[in-house]
């Protein structure tokens, strides 16, 4: 056992070492063409078409870079981000209203459906026609004056929901 331990121990420590000692990468041009490498970002003025190596992540560490480069860099970040976030929510909030409108369509639909049906019902519930029903066992009943009775007032609640 301890025979693996030891080279165990030792390749732990070499790749914590190699991590800790992986510094993000920047790389770009200045106004005067001259190469720069660094661990920090290159300063706000710099375009972009001149960078030509980011750091992994995109980011530099926050004790690289002064706070005035940092508030300036920042800034125009922030209001490209505030812009977006405006545009996304403005865009979910025309789609949930178009949701919405597309659902009360869709309701209003039902209840006209239900209405009619309603209506029909109602109709032949008053003519006094015979109205059957079939039961659980597949055998037609047919309805009593109560249940007639019983079956009007629950079709007229149905056109007082849904016939407006």
């Amino acid at each position: 056992m301890q025979k693996f331990a030891l080279p165990l121990v030792a390749c732990l420590f070499a790749i914590a070492a190699t991590s800790a000692s992986a510094a993000p990468v920047w790389k770009w041009r200045d106004a005067s063409g001259q190469l720069h490498i660094s661990d920090t970002p290159p300063p706000s003025d710099v375009p972009d078409k001149n960078i030509l190596q980011r750091a992994a992540g995109g980011s530099a560490p926050i004790f690289a870079q002064p706070a005035v480069a940092a508030a300036s860099a920042t800034s125009g970040v922030d209001s490209e981000l505030q812009k977006k976030k405006s545009k996304a929510e403005q865009e979910k909030a025309e789609k949930e209203a178009a949701d919405k409108a597309a659902l009360e369509k869709k309701n209003a639909a039902v209840r006209a459906d239900n209405c009619q049906r309603a209506q029909t019902q109602a109709k032949a519930l008053e003519s006094g026609v015979r109205i059957a029903r079939v039961n659980a066992q597949g055998e037609r009943e047919y309805l009593d004056d109560k249940q007639r009775a019983a079956e009007q007032q629950r079709t007229q609640e149905i056109i007082a929901q849904n016939c407006k």
